[in-house]
């Protein structure tokens, strides 16, 4: 009750005044009526916050998000619940559930009544221009007498979890090299389709099984010999992706950051429903192996938490990559790069890996003056020609690029400004540099 007398509107607080007022003009002038009409006045507040009190106890609610997992920029709908558990009726109930500023503004729904024991669902919709999680919730409802004399407000402590995720934009289905492994002792394996003789074997190693022992090579070479594991080969890909703050510009979700993200997604989701086992790996340490059935919302969920960072180096997340390396596909998508770092890169080239480099020419996500321009387009070349060098398919980005339309140039090596940069630099050269 105490708590509920605390809740007394404007309009209740104004009747206990005029009640007061009345009260004492009663006693001073010694009217009766005028006493009867205070105890009016003051009882109708009281016996609204008596009303309010006793029915802030007795609701439940459940939330729902249909979807609970939604790209950028679309919708999800929230569904709420109420119930009335009492055996009285409720009066008039306004809905607000609490929401960050990214989600937009606080819904706020009007109930007029719930009777007895009787539940009412209510929707809104919520919309996300940003990559993340978000907290929905919790819902806080305030209670009211039909008079309006007394307010209480009452917060349930749930609260979901929208995970807004980057947009997957569908590739075209492209044959790309080099895109098998092998899970067994060998990359290169001989095919027995001539006896036993033709086995691919391998030097005994302390601790194999004595039933591998090829015999009859150990006889030939004088060294005890084994057969190798046989084990299918199956298509393998590392997603990796640049997350150094200072190799990406633009802001907000129209930055360059952006589009990595989001094409690292797309990537990723297309060469899973291909059939690859696939890992992803980022600049902020994150290593998120993808194989088993539910790989797409792991991988999406990540990437819906990633952020930039200020510490990125190249060394550090070709050393992460190289740790549970086993060949493959090897696809970067890079921001901006010094010729010293793509020269770093050729450091995944180990293994057998073919190497696909998505190069983003973050300084076209900003307006430059001329020279600047100038300058900041001969290092992209450079830099370009340097991850050529160094094993990669360079394929360039600009802003306005669209994945669907690069991704075919995956299957048919470099590209675009790696070309031109090849190009430059032999002009630059008198005709003699490397072609």
């Amino acid at each position: 009750m105490r708590e509920a007398m605390q809740g007394l509107t404007t309009r209740g607080r104004s009747f206990l005044a005029a009640a007061a007022a009345a009260a004492l003009s009663a006693f001073i002038l010694g009217e009766r009526d005028l006493l009867r009409v205070a105890i009016l006045l003051a009882a109708l507040p009281l016996l609204a916050a008596a009303y309010v009190g006793r029915s802030r106890y007795k609701l439940a609610c459940t939330r729902s998000l249909e979807p609970a997992r939604t790209p950028v920029g679309s919708s999800s709908r929230v569904i709420l619940r109420l119930q009335n558990l009492s055996r009285l009726p409720t009066g008039t109930l306004m809905l607000e559930d609490r929401l960050p500023f990214a989600l937009g503004s606080r819904p706020r729904v009007v109930l007029e009544r719930l009777g007895p024991h009787q539940a009412s669902s209510v929707a809104y919709t919520v919309r996300a221009d940003v990559r993340g999680r978000y907290p929905v919730g919790p819902l806080v409802i305030r209670l009211t007498d039909p008079f309006g004399l007394c307010e209480l407000n009452r917060s349930f402590p749930s609260v979901d979890r929208l995970t807004v995720i980057p947009q997957v934009v569908a590739l075209p289905a492209v044959r790309l090299a080099g895109e098998y492994a092998g899970t067994g002792e060998s990359r290169a394996r001989s095919v027995a389709v001539h006896g036993e003789d033709d086995a691919a074997t391998r030097e005994y190693r302390r601790g194999d099984d004595l039933r591998r022992v090829h015999w009859r090579s150990t006889a030939r070479t004088g060294e005890l010999m084994v057969r190798r594991e046989e084990q299918p080969w199956e298509s393998r890909a590392t997603v990796v992706l640049d997350t150094r703050v200072y190799a990406h510009r633009g802001e907000g979700p129209a930055a360059s950051f952006e589009w990595a993200v989001s094409a690292a997604a797309s990537i990723a989701v297309h060469l899973r429903h291909a059939g690859y086992k696939l890992r992803l790996v980022t600049g902020t340490g994150l290593d998120v192996d993808a194989t088993e059935v539910a790989g797409d919302g792991i991988i999406l969920d990540t990437l819906a938490d990633v952020t930039t960072s200020q510490n990125g180096d190249i060394s550090v997340l070709v050393e992460q990559v190289r740790r549970r390396s086993d060949g493959g596909l090897v696809i970067g998508l890079f921001g901006n790069l010094t010729v010293a770092e793509a020269e770093v890169l050729s450091g995944l080239r180990g293994n057998g890996a073919t190497c696909i480099g998505f190069a983003i020419d973050s300084t076209t996500w900003v307006s430059l003056p001329e020279g600047e321009r100038t300058e900041a387009d001969r290092a992209q070349q450079a830099a370009a020609l340097a991850l050529v060098r160094s094993g990669w398919r360079s394929l360039s980005v600009t802003h306005g690029d669209t994945l669907p339309a690069l991704w075919p140039a995956a299957a048919r090596g470099s590209q675009g400004f790696a070309w031109r940069a090849a190009m430059a630099e032999t002009v630059a050269g008198g005709g003699g540099g490397r072609r």
